[in-house]
């Protein structure tokens, strides 16, 4: 290792205090309480069953329980895999910058066999209640509410089996996802740590060829995931880059989350080496990517817009003309677009911690409105809304993940201290 780095305690340890999870676990508890209290409210409120009624059917309380366990999954899942597509990226594109905080990046990929699990039982346990697709009677051409429409679409869930019946290439993809994106995660964590006892460069090139693979996986899998999870719920409809605007907030989510991880960590007095250089970096690709995604909502609507094609415009159209949800499209725009642009505009802003902290957390509970918009309204329709279950789930949910990723950090040295480019991530400076 070369001698500028060695006055740096390159052994350090995150040591997860017990006042720590105290907080974790004071969030969860007061998010499983908001949790309670709202599937009471819901179960005896009653407020909805006529509008439900008038819809063609029953408003049950679990349907919005369940649609608030799609949305969390679906929101936690994507900020995890994020952390390990970062993580990829930096090896594949021979990154040295970021050195220091690969650690961070990576110990959110911890959530990821926990959200397998939750996802997959989600979806067995409600996939009547979330997604109209699997009602067998949409395929049997002697129903009076056979789909044309979705019937031509039934192969891509259920092949090789009957329309109808059970999705098996639906969940077969599930799996295959979940299973890879384990698979990767725990080779790269297997190779970082490895690379802690033994150095040279062998592990480094072992892990850009891994990453590079990945990658791959990961461009065509995210997408995949996106229209399965997440544009199924509206069957009629379809966006041609949809999967990349999933992708964009999920990485603009996954990106504050990291940054948020490694100040929080850098104010605890771990990751020394960490500069205002890399904070800047990292509010870089905050602001970049805030961009990113503000492009792909407007092209997306734009396009829409202009051909004016009903079956296309149908999805804006049931988002803005509702009460309940229009409201929240003005929301999302302003929590995800204009507010990080106005405050991430300069440099400065872009070097201190308070800007990014405050930033940060801004994007993290607006991008959890984006995925709200895109599910609740396909599932809930006018049943919907945001209130003490939404808020409490999204806290049962955010401090479970960050228990799982900070007992992950606990676990290991925070700096790759054998790693070729530490000294490089060391020297950085814009």
């Amino acid at each position: 290792m070369a001698h500028d780095v060695q006055h740096y305690n390159l052994d350090q340890k995150f040591d997860f205090t017990g006042a720590l999870k105290k907080t974790v676990f004071t969030v969860l508890g007061i998010g499983a309480v908001l949790l309670v209290i709202g599937i009471i409210m819901s179960m005896f409120g009653g407020h909805h069953e006529g509008a439900a009624e008038a819809e063609g059917h029953a408003f049950h309380w679990y349907e919005r329980l369940y649609a608030n366990l799609w949305i969390n999954n679906v929101y936690f899942t994507g900020i995890a895999i994020v952390g390990v597509f970062f993580f990829a990226i930096q090896y594949a594109a021979q990154a040295g910058w970021s050195t220091a905080i690969l650690r961070v990046m990576l110990s959110m990929g911890s959530w990821l066999p926990i959200a397998g699990v939750l996802l997959i039982a989600t979806f067995f346990v409600a996939n009547h209640s979330l997604f109209h697709w699997t009602h067998s009677y949409l395929f049997d051409t002697t129903s009076p509410e056979y789909d044309s429409i979705i019937d031509g679409k039934g192969a891509f869930f259920y092949w090789p089996m009957e329309k109808g019946t059970f999705p098996v290439f639906y969940i077969v993809r599930m799996f295959l996802f979940f299973g890879f994106w384990v698979f990767f995660f725990k080779k790269f964590q297997q190779f970082t740590y490895n690379e802690d006892q033994i150095g040279g460069t062998a592990t480094w090139y072992k892990l850009r060829s891994w990453s590079a693979y990945f990658l791959v996986f990961f461009a065509v899998s995210s997408s995949i995931a996106a229209w399965d999870w997440v544009m199924s719920i509206d069957t009629h409809w379809f966006s041609t880059l949809f999967g990349w605007y999933v992708f964009s907030s999920w990485f603009v989510s996954g990106l504050a989350v990291i940054t948020l991880l490694t100040i929080f960590l850098k104010g605890l007095g771990y990751l020394e080496m960490v500069n205002e250089n890399h904070v800047h970096d990292l509010g870089k690709f905050v602001f970049g990517f805030t961009i990113f995604w503000t492009y792909l909502w407007f092209s997306q609507f734009l396009l829409i817009y202009y051909a004016n094609i009903p079956e296309e415009s149908v999805y804006f159209v049931e988002r803005l003309t509702s009460d309940i949800y229009g409201p929240y499209i003005f929301v999302n725009l302003a929590i995800n677009f204009v507010l990080p642009f106005l405050l991430l505009m300069t440099r400065d802003s872009k070097r201190h911690g308070v800007f990014l902290k405050l930033v940060c957390t801004l994007i993290v509970v607006g991008h959890w409105v984006d995925f709200f918009l895109m599910v609740q309204p396909g599932t809930l329709g006018h049943n919907g809304g945001v209130g003490l279950m939404e808020v409490g789930m999204f806290l049962v949910y955010g401090a479970s993940f960050i228990f799982v990723v900070l007992t992950a950090l606990a676990k290991g040295n925070l700096i790759p201290k054998n790693h070729p480019m530490l000294e490089e991530s060391y020297h950085h400076h814009i």
